[in-house]
């Protein structure tokens, strides 16, 4: 199963950027620095993403699911899901978490970035999930996440292995709108640009509509 991209899909140029990057890549560099697993038999990296593990083939980046589950295959479905993927083979690399959490204005250039972040990602999940809590939580935990004790529902997901993203709302009411925030697993500042970390959450967000 492929991704299609419209003629005009922002999506589709900057995906065939990378993908012509990534055709230059060494499979043994990039198993090394990111720790995907990589097959030179099939030809394929094993990877997981947002819980469900693939099969990504070398040179061509065509995707399967390589182990069946019941949850979304977001990596076939959402095409901004593979710009992040074939860029974090590209560019990032793996890393160590602290255990720490950090808002979006303390990654590095998270400050610049964040009028984005807040329209594309906090705005979106509060509006769309604040006064739906029920369905945010089911949809969550259907997608994997592990349920936290923060605001009036809150999660943390594992989007690569050992990079994780908590999402927390707060429901509106006659006072008071609807309210989010999101917290990355410190990990993240070291291996992606604060421009991945609005993509992560904007798929993720795309994820919860496909459960």
């Amino acid at each position: 199963m492929e991704v299609t991209y419209e003629k005009d899909n922002k999506e589709r140029v900057p995906f065939e950027h990378y993908l012509a990057e990534y055709q230059k890549t060494d499979p043994s560099e990039v198993s090394v620095r990111t720790g995907a697993v990589w097959s030179g038999d099939s030809s394929e990296f094993r990877i997981s993403f947002l819980g469900v593990e693939y099969a990504i083939r070398y040179p061509d980046f065509s995707v399967r699911v390589a182990q069946e589950t019941d949850r979304p295959p977001a990596l076939m479905q959402l095409s901004a899901a593979r710009t992040l993927v074939i860029r974090y083979l590209v560019e990032c690399c793996k890393a160590q978490s602290t255990g720490k959490f950090l808002t979006y204005r303390e990654v590095p250039w998270g400050e610049v970035y964040y009028r984005q972040f807040s329209g594309r990602c906090l705005s979106r999940l509060a509006f769309s999930y604040g006064n739906r809590l029920e369905a945010f939580c089911g949809a969550m935990e259907k997608l994997g996440a592990k349920k936290i004790p923060a605001g009036d529902a809150g999660y943390e997901i594992e989007v690569f292995e050992g990079y994780f993203i908590r999402f927390q709302l707060w429901s509106g009411d006659e006072e008071f709108s609807p309210s989010a925030q999101i917290l990355f697993s410190d990990n993240f500042a070291a291996a992606f640009h604060a421009e991945d970390l609005v993509v992560a959450c904007d798929v993720i967000i795309g994820a919860i509509k496909l459960v």
